[in-house]
């Protein structure tokens, strides 16, 4: 007998999805949600970050208080006379002198102290760790006004101790002598930042295999030649990323100098960065025109500084690919 053979039903439509269209559905609702959860900050970056940047653009052609609502438009007025101003390459001076002074000096000694404390034998080496960056999570703005208080030349702790030791009769104005004024900043500074560049270097140094030094210990390798022919050669990429981080981190430095200092005395300590807040917000006329053409040129200058940290980077990631 012939059986016959019926074909199932095909599914009805809306009862089945294909596999496909289900991921794309999956895909689009991900995107949703994560185009709803970037939205503040897209909006707060464009506001605070990329109006104010094309906006200074705009305001460094024209002339204008801030108050009135006429601007008046002037070219390149406003560009020559930042560069014709004494005081603006007096700042720029300043700006680099800083950056001099500060960069070799923290590198190298929080390389130094960053050997010590990744050492296994070191005891407490995490508390030591957490004491050094401290200073790193405290407000820049506090740190300044607290230091005014520390270098006090009449009752800061710093002249009672050197008055007790008999290394001076009277108090030094650290803080109000031009000799000294940018040298005291640059210390507050490297010891305020100091716990970020350290955590670079012991973040690079966890990256030297344990190997490589039973290896050298084998062969007879002792601290010093291990230090010199193993760590610092595999440290030499990271050496340039964190020499770029931290000369680049230098350029911001107006908190700590505005409450420190003030850019004075005598603009001894005046940074562009103070330059550019002067001419926009404390001068009795303020000129945002003029305050804008000097924060483009800084700007400039400071995009420079970004493609020397680039050109480092891909200079890195070479070295450590042919190793």
């Amino acid at each position: 007998m012939a059986v016959t053979v019926v074909p199932d039903a095909p599914p009805e439509r809306g009862t089945r999805r294909s596999p496909k269209a289900g991921r794309d559905r999956r895909l689009g609702r991900n995107q949703l949600w994560v185009w709803l959860f970037l939205t503040p900050t897209v909006v707060l970056y464009g506001v605070y970050t990329v109006y104010p940047i094309l906006a200074s653009y705009w305001y460094s052609f024209v002339e204008w208080n801030g108050f009135d609502a006429d601007k008046t438009w002037v070219g390149l007025a406003n560009y020559r006379a930042v560069l014709a101003d004494p005081l603006f390459w007096n700042s720029f001076k300043i700006t680099v002198l800083f950056m001099v002074a500060v960069v070799p000096l923290k590198v190298l000694l929080t390389l130094l102290l960053a050997l010590v404390l990744n050492s296994p034998k070191l005891p407490m080496r995490t508390l030591f760790r957490t004491a050094f960056f401290l200073p790193v999570v405290t407000t820049t703005a506090i740190v300044g006004v607290v230091m005014q208080f520390v270098f006090d030349p009449a009752s800061g702790p710093v002249n009672t101790l050197l008055r007790e030791l008999g290394l001076v009769a009277d108090g030094i104005n650290f803080l109000g002598d031009p000799k000294t004024a940018l040298w005291t900043v640059v210390s507050v500074y490297i010891w305020k930042w100091f716990g970020v560049t350290l955590i670079y270097w012991l973040a690079a140094l966890q990256t030297v295999p344990d190997e490589v030094y039973e290896a050298a210990a084998i062969d007879g390798a002792g601290p010093w030649k291990l230090l010199r022919h193993v760590t610092l050669p595999l440290l030499k990429p990271f050496a340039v990323i964190i020499t770029l981080l931290t000369l680049e981190s230098t350029l911001k430095v107006f908190d700590l100098m505005l409450t420190m200092t003030n850019g004075g005395p005598f603009y001894a300590t005046e940074v562009v960065e103070i330059y550019i807040y002067r001419w926009a917000f404390a001068a009795s006329v303020p000129q945002l025109g003029f305050a804008s053409a000097a924060a483009v040129v800084f700007g400039l200058f400071v995009g420079l500084v970004g493609l020397l940290q680039l050109a480092g980077i891909r200079a890195a990631r070479k070295t450590r690919s042919a190793r």
